[in-house]
């Protein structure tokens, strides 16, 4: 039994070895490769992915039944958005592959918008606008996320607990005189 075992595990390190070999900068390669492929694509996994604001809009249309938008429509901005979030806002990052990676969240980033939650919420409050007919101020909304998000950033530093700390002692080389 234990020659068997012996004979798998040493299997299964040579077949780990490729991978271990594998340098960060060709993975970061692939992965950008493949980025660069899904940012192209129409469809992802079936579903349509919008190019820009105003096709996610068309799409939004297309999959809220009007009594979902005038309950959308009717809520104040905030509340809609900050309620919304798990719900209409995972459904965009889960379908509209914002994590991974789609022409939509391509154009998003152009925008200055890297999280995906950044980016549901942009989208949300930009549709609540729309709907009710607002100016959509997208300069200011962005300044505003961008603000948000920094202000999270180093809250979580502030709270962030040191783990180890650790002093080094560097000795000067002796010269050979």
């Amino acid at each position: 039994m234990s020659k068997h075992y012996t004979l798998l595990l040493l299997l299964l390190i040579l077949l780990a070895l490729p991978g271990i070999g594998q340098n960060d900068s060709s993975v970061l390669a692939k992965h950008d490769s493949i980025y660069q492929q899904r940012i192209k694509k129409e469809k992802l996994f079936g579903v349509y992915i919008p190019t820009d604001l105003g096709d996610a809009f068309a799409q939004l249309n297309k999959l809220i039944s009007p009594e979902s938008k005038n309950k959308f429509k009717r809520v104040p901005e905030a509340t809609a958005v900050k309620k919304l979030h798990f719900s209409f806002g995972r459904w965009m990052i889960y379908n509209w592959q914002f994590e991974e990676g789609s022409r939509f969240s391509h154009y998003l980033r152009k925008l200055g918008l890297f999280d995906p939650d950044d980016m549901a919420r942009f989208v949300m409050t930009t549709y609540h606008r729309t709907l009710n007919k607002k100016p959509l101020e997208v300069k200011a909304l962005l300044e505003d996320i961008r603000t948000n998000r920094e202000r999270l950033k180093r809250e979580r530093l502030r709270k962030g607990e040191v783990i180890s700390k650790s002093v080094r002692k560097v000795e000067k080389p002796k010269t050979g005189n």
